[in-house]
């Protein structure tokens, strides 16, 4: 028999030795982060340079690949974890999960199937239960699925509510979400099939949240013609302005009309652990389906997004098939195939980093960030309130606030505004101190924070606020 060279394998300590590194290698990183730049920037042409080459023949050195790797890879990607990292929504991740990351990987468990992994499945299903709960959804009949992010999970839930109010015939079908729902639901939308001309975006009010009446009078509308209106997409937490809809009014629609009411709470959702989320979450238990992405606001690192229903029996009605394949390990009742739940079927173990730091923080700890990052934006409103510079254009909500360089004493057109504040964003990011970019609310251009790192001061916010005078000073 011919002998196998090619086993793939380092010696035992060769393996210890490169696992040291990599292992010093994040702990210095996650130490020495905050005096690092933010942002990094680099051409296709800067890129290629470094790294375009053939695949090689031969290996080299596993040390020198490495070294390669942390000096030139990671050192040209932008730090999402940063404390002056504002823009989108940023990734704080916590170390805990970066390891319970690297334990799922190292392992290579296959999260797909009870048979396969009895103890991942039955982790993924206790800690779907926590969140159950902390959302007021039934936890008997309620159940859900962890994803790759938000945007998977906004897919696996307009798939549901299709197939539960639509059967096989969606051609009538209709679907509703606001002008600033997150464009993954459009997406999600495309790619289920779905014509533009079933798709109604009704249009946000002064506050940027559904308008009620005109939702009402589409669907009013939509029926007339013999149309199914099928699915409505609330958001609570827009990425635009941290704004929640009226979700306990917009579940009374969806009651009233027979419509699925799925909320996306990608970014927002999490905020209910806190007093002042709760508040402005009420009504979130009454939907059908709900978007949490623990890689936000829950401060886990990419990739994990959830999906919860309030009936886990609609997720296998309708994701379960039934290949050859599998028939040796169907049957069960009491445990879950989580590949009946969703789209994939090999899937990562995502479950360990949500429950081992969760395990070593507890709740509180996740409460009190929460409530930091929220009053560190009330924090910052109050600031820019105080200044002759800046003008607050929407309210810090969810730890979110938008707001324009606008110096009182100062008679700038609106066409010149934009192009400071343009101007201040892009030097800014150009600089690569603070990752700050711009959004529009109202037809205007503005600047806009998003301050759920808990690791993020009030002299951080300060600092950059100060770099944008000084870019806004220097404008022609």
């Amino acid at each position: 028999m011919k002998k196998n060279n090619s086993k793939l394998e380092l010696n035992k300590e060769e393996m210890k030795n490169y696992g040291y590194q990599v292992i010093d290698a994040i702990v210095d990183h996650f130490h020495s982060q905050n005096r690092k730049l933010p942002v990094a920037m680099g051409s296709r042409e800067e890129m290629d340079s470094l790294f375009l080459e053939e695949a090689p023949e031969e290996g080299m050195n596993s040390k020198k690949v490495l070294d390669f790797v942390l000096e030139k890879v990671m050192t040209n990607s932008t730090n999402m974890s940063h404390p002056k990292s504002y823009s989108f929504v940023p990734g704080p991740s916590n170390y805990v999960s970066v390891m319970a990351d690297t334990l799922a990987t190292g392992y290579n468990i296959f999260s797909g199937g009870w048979a396969a992994s009895p103890a991942a499945a039955e982790l993924e299903i206790i800690t779907i239960q926590w969140l159950l709960k902390i959302f007021g959804f039934p936890q008997k009949k309620g159940g859900g699925i962890f994803t790759s992010g938000g945007s998977m999970a906004n897919l696996t839930a307009i798939t549901t509510a299709r197939k539960v109010k639509c059967g096989e015939d969606f051609s009538k079908a209709v679907i509703y979400l606001s002008d600033q729902a997150h464009s993954s639901n459009i997406k999600a939308i495309q790619v289920l099939g779905f014509k533009k001309e079933q798709i109604r975006i009704i249009p946000t009010d002064i506050e940027f949240k559904f308008a009620i009446n005109k939702l009402k009078n589409c669907i009013a509308k939509d029926r007339l013609e013999g149309l199914l209106p099928f699915c409505l997409i609330a958001t609570s937490g827009t990425t635009n302005t941290g704004t929640v809809d009226q979700l306990p009014e917009l579940a009374k629609i969806c009651k009233k009309e027979d419509i699925w009411f799925h909320i996306d709470g990608a970014y927002g959702a999490a905020a209910i652990l806190s007093r002042k989320g709760k508040q402005l979450m009420k009504g979130i238990e009454k939907a059908d389906s709900l978007t949490v992405d623990p890689h936000k606001w829950f401060f886990q690192p990419y990739e994990m997004g959830c999906l919860l229903v309030r009936n886990h029996k609609h997720l296998s009605h309708t994701f379960t098939e039934k290949p050859e394949y599998l028939r040796d390990i169907e049957g069960n009742t009491s445990e879950i195939n989580f590949y009946d739940h969703g789209i994939q079927l090999t899937r990562r173990f995502r479950a360990l980093k949500f429950y081992m730091s969760i395990k070593t923080f507890g709740l509180q700890e996740f409460r009190n960030a929460i409530t930091y990052n929220i009053d560190l934006a009330e924090e910052v409103e109050t600031l820019l309130r105080a200044s002759k510079n800046w003008e607050v254009v929407f309210p810090a909500t969810l730890a979110v606030i938008n707001f324009r360089y606008n110096p009182i004493g100062k008679k700038y057109s609106q066409k010149k505004l934009d192009e400071i504040n343009q101007h201040i964003s892009e030097k800014v990011v150009s600089s690569r101190k603070a990752l700050l970019v711009t959004t529009l609310l109202h037809k205007q251009v503005v600047l806009r924070m998003c301050l759920i790192n808990p690791r993020t001061t009030f002299d951080d916010v300060k600092e950059t606020l100060t770099l944008c005078e000084d870019f806004a000073k220097g404008f022609n």
